[in-house]
């Protein structure tokens, strides 16, 4: 099975989604931003739409939107708590929205949308494979240059702020991050599903943490046994690799409530 190329790619490509979602699914949880997240991930929608409408990549496209709309969800998110559910929802919506309408009207569009949705990790392209990597790469040395105030921010913010610590722009920074994150989990998983990779290796990691190092720490390695067990599973039982990861993370979460709860 290793012998083929699609196969060695979509190895790479797990590695590389599984460090980036443990890494910054930890920081989803902690800030407990997962409607954020779950919001950028869909709105980026509209940018694989404009990118079949105009002819350019899908991913570009992705990226780009994902971008703006973290952004905007940050900014209101942060200055305006209060209102935040209510445009989360309407930039969710609204995104996958003009996505759809933007291939529907994209002239002799044929391509398969369920790839969006639902991922396509055995069709990872190996000049795809060097931006994953170049994204990964940037998002650990960000988070281990911007470690303390990352942490700072996400446990006391007011605190960091009265110490001169640049709360909004790091946020910002963060949201972008997340954007990044999101946009390259979309070839393992999908937009439909990538909120689960993001926030279920990180939930059943914080309860076996005790701190944030840890926590990324074993949240890396859920993210990589879900996505590698996914991804031999479904070549096994010719299934769709997204849904499969999804469902053993959903099986892990339940199997690690009924243990802490026995435990406790």
């Amino acid at each position: 099975m290793l012998s083929l190329e699609f196969m060695q790619n979509a190895l790479i490509a797990a590695v590389l989604v599984a460090i980036s979602c443990g890494v910054m699914g930890s920081y989803v949880v902690v800030n407990k931003i997962a409607g954020t997240a779950g919001g950028v991930a869909h709105a980026s929608f509209t940018g694989i739409g404009l990118a079949c409408f105009f002819g350019f990549s899908p991913m570009l496209g992705a990226l780009g939107v994902a971008l703006a709309c973290a952004f905007i969800m940050g900014y209101v998110t942060w200055t305006k708590r209060e209102r935040a559910d209510t445009l989360i929802n309407v930039i969710w919506a609204g995104g996958m929205a003009t996505g759809v309408i933007l291939t529907d009207l994209t002239p002799g569009y044929s391509g398969d949308l369920m790839s969006f949705l639902f991922g396509s990790i055995l069709t990872v392209p190996r000049e795809l494979l060097l931006g994953m990597t170049i994204l990964t790469a940037g998002i650990l040395a960000v988070s281990i240059i911007f470690f303390r105030q990352f942490l700072a921010i996400s446990h006391d913010a007011e605190f960091a702020r009265i110490r001169g610590v640049p709360v909004l722009r790091l946020y910002m920074l963060l949201m972008a991050m997340i954007a990044c994150t999101v946009v390259m989990a979309v070839q393992t998983v999908g937009l439909i599903l990538v909120i689960a990779l993001l926030t279920i290796p990180a939930y059943v990691a914080e309860s076996h943490s005790r701190n944030l190092k840890q926590m990324m720490l074993l949240a890396c390695g859920l993210s990589l046994l879900l996505s590698l067990a996914g991804l031999l599973l479904a070549y096994q039982l010719n299934f769709t690799v997204g849904p499969v990861i999804i469902l053993l993370g959903v099986l892990l979460y339940a199997g690690n409530r009924i243990f802490t709860r026995r435990s406790s």
